[in-house]
């Protein structure tokens, strides 16, 4: 004899493939697992997981049920008399409800309870209606055997009993497809590290990894655990994680993401943060709070098919109303009744939305698309015009100093590079970064500064070596009305900021920042689709006209403060204009949050824009267009398996309420099964179809 044994497992709620032996917390969202059965050494616990277990449990049962039908349409009455056999023994009827009460609990036991949650929900729905068909068709039945006059329904009880759970077993499989996406994303942490303690290598779980641990990553393997490269150089494959297609090359001092894989090189890596906090585990829960949230698209299906399940119940009890007093059999009228019921189930109209947000959530995070706010992402169809942030989006954001003057005799360029260097050290801005580049490339030491103050939008001070230096942009001396001698040359493709030293105009860096090679095909994608493209930047006028003519843009505006970005934003509004705006959701918060669609671009690994409804990770301008065509495919998606889904009941139920019964034509409960799956089928198909076109 077989001895099993309960164990316990540990299970994380809003992770299901996440099972360890013992407690603790689950290590992609921190939340405490949960205890969990498991029955022997096998894996099935997995089983009673999500989806996984629900599968199983639907086919199983779905078998079951298909080897009693096959006894109990033999014993049926009517089949016999179809096709033209006679199989009767003593007691051959009770054989038959033994049979069909078998189906009745075993297959019927999801829909039964179902019903009974419904219904203390107050909330019916599928389950509802399935489960008070099959309770219909039974419990007449049994009257029937125990001498009600008339035919039993037991055939059409297993038969639409089996259809129901092969539906549900084939939805479930579709659910289960749509997101698998997510489940990739999960998989792409590895359990494993390599730690290292000194010169001392050893293996530990993934989970326990904490700030400043060093870890190895070796030639082929996934990087367990955000962070910086401290040593090695290597090439790695962020396509799961950000839609880059190709190997990113990365050496010492270069952010990692965990999840990305290795490629020939060995790196060690510097680890940023816990599992956690990282940047796969947060797009994770992005995905999952998004799948979970609901546009007003949802919304309105699930009113939908709260009325359609309403409207079944009554029009199947109209139905039996009807057949039964204008003089048919209670047998016929209660069919009528079952069918109806059967085949008005709102299933498909139930999963017409769900099943798109599902496949177009997780695809998009595998593209670098995050979605955070579902109603934001799926009126990307009713973008007018886009306002494009120019700096990492347009161009490439890598800002080289191209020349440095200096207005005064006494004063070399070299110095005036070093007292600029001085204010910029603390800052990421791109303009900084060109500076301090330049000074490093030319061996030159940066002081430090004392009262360093920002001035809003135009530009840094602070005190060096006792003297008051100011680095500024050309509408702070527009505004002090501070002239420029004959001395400065811009051009239309340079950034150039002033260096004021003790309240003199001391000199000038003129930086360029080169336009991406993608962004002249991503306006013309966006012309070709009637969406207006418009420059916003902090520029020149003739650094923001020389981009914006070169890339074919509609127009633009140039030294726009941070402050003054909303209120551009608002102009356009006014005009009746869908406005989207790209920002880097640091300065442009104000503008992002105004704008109908905020879309926070250039974030890598820091995915906290809390005012955008988008977040895209790659700075690309080409998934910005990606993000709105997707858009509209997704909500083409929606509107398609909601007419289709609306349009099945519209036919089928007058079909199955027998309005062609005198032309011959009337379906039965199991061919109203049959349609409803079919009808259900359909819809999961045309979402697993949905696909981002680049």
């Amino acid at each position: 004899m077989e001895h099993h044994h309960e164990t316990l497992k540990y299970t994380c709620p809003m992770h299901p493939q996440i099972v360890e032996d013992k407690p603790g917390n689950c290590p992609l969202c921190g939340m405490t697992l949960e205890p969990v059965k498991s029955v022997g050494s096998s894996n099935s616990h997995d089983k009673h997981n999500g989806h996984t277990g629900m599968i199983a449990d639907f086919k199983k049962r779905f078998y079951v049920v298909l080897v009693l039908t096959i006894p109990i349409m033999l014993l049926s009455e009517m089949i016999q008399q179809w096709v033209g056999i006679r199989i009767s023994f003593p007691g051959s009827k009770y054989v038959l409800l033994a049979l069909s009460s078998i189906v009745f609990f075993y297959g019927g036991w999801p829909f039964l309870k179902g019903l009974v949650d419904e219904a203390r929900a107050k909330n019916p729905g599928m389950m509802f209606l399935i489960g008070f068909a099959i309770m219909v068709a039974y419990i007449y039945s049994l009257a029937i055997v125990f001498g009600l006059p008339g035919m039993d329904f037991f055939w059409e009880l297993a038969t639409l009993i089996l259809i129901m759970l092969l539906g549900h077993w084939i939805e479930m499989k579709s659910v289960a497809g749509a997101s698998r996406e997510l489940e990739l994303l999960v998989q792409l942490m590895p359990d494993d590290a390599h730690l290292l303690v000194g010169e001392k290598l050893s293996d530990v779980k993934t989970a326990s990894l904490k700030a400043n641990d060093i870890i190895l990553i070796r030639p082929g393997e996934k990087v367990a655990a955000d962070g910086i490269v401290v040593d090695g150089e290597t090439y790695l494959n962020e396509s799961m994680l950000t839609g880059e297609s190709k190997p990113v090359q990365k050496i010492k001092g270069d952010k990692v993401i965990a999840g990305s894989i290795n490629g020939n090189g060995s790196i060690k890596i510097n680890v940023s943060h816990g599992v956690q906090d990282s940047y796969l585990s947060q797009v994770i829960n992005l995905v999952q709070d998004a799948q979970k949230s609901k546009s007003n698209t949802q919304l309105l299906a699930d009113k939908a098919a709260r009325w359609l399940t309403l409207i079944a119940i009554f029009v199947g009890i109209a139905t039996f109303s009807y057949w039964y007093f204008t003089g048919q059999t209670l047998a016929f009228a209660m069919e009528r009744m079952v069918t109806v019921i059967v085949i008005c189930c709102p299933h498909a109209l139930g999963l017409a939305v769900p099943l798109v947000v599902a496949k177009s959530t997780a695809i998009s995070a595998k593209n670098g698309l995050l979605i955070k706010n579902r109603t934001a992402f799926e009126n990307a169809r009713k973008i007018t015009t886009i306002v494009f942030d120019k700096t990492g989006t347009l161009t490439v954001g890598k800002f080289e100093v191209s020349k440095v003057v200096s207005l005064q005799k006494d004063i070399t360029e070299n110095e005036i590079l070093r007292l600029a260097s001085s204010l910029e050290q603390k800052s990421e801005h791109p303009i900084a970064t060109g500076i301090l580049q330049k000074a490093k490339d030319l061996s030159i030491t940066v002081p430090g500064n004392e009262n360093f103050n920002a001035i809003t939008g135009k530009g840094v001070e602070a005190i060096v070596e006792s003297k008051k230096i100011l680095v500024v942009s050309p509408g702070y001396l527009k505004e002090n009305n501070i002239e420029v001698s004959d001395g400065f040359t811009g051009n239309d493709t340079e950034t150039v900021v002033f260096i004021i030293i003790n309240d003199q105009l001391a000199g000038y860096i003129a930086l360029s920042d080169k336009i991406r090679p993608e962004s002249a095909e991503a306006i013309q994608k966006l012309k070709e689709n009637n969406i207006k493209s418009i420059l916003l930047t902090g520029d020149n006028n003739k650094v923001a006209a020389s981009v914006s003519k070169a890339l074919g843009m509609d127009s633009f505006f140039a030294e726009v403060l941070p402050h003054q970005k909303l209120d551009k934003i608002q102009e356009l509004q006014d005009k009746g204009e869908f406005v989207a705006m790209t920002g880097d959701g640091v300065n442009d918060a104000p503008a992002l949050a105004q704008a109908d669609i905020g879309i926070a671009v250039g974030s890598g690994s820091d995915i906290a824009a809390e005012t955008s409804g988008i977040v895209l990770v790659n700075s690309n301008p080409k998934d910005i267009v990606n993000l709105v065509l997707f858009g509209k495919a997704t909500y083409r998606k929606m509107i398609q398996n909601l007419i289709w889904a609306t349009g099945y009941n519209v036919v089928a139920l007058p079909l199955a309420a027998g309005i062609l019964y005198k032309q011959g034509i009337l379906l039965s409960p199991a061919a109203g099964a049959v349609l409803m799956t079919v009808s259900t089928v359909v819809v999961a198909i045309n979402a697993s179809m949905l696909k981002v076109k680049k």
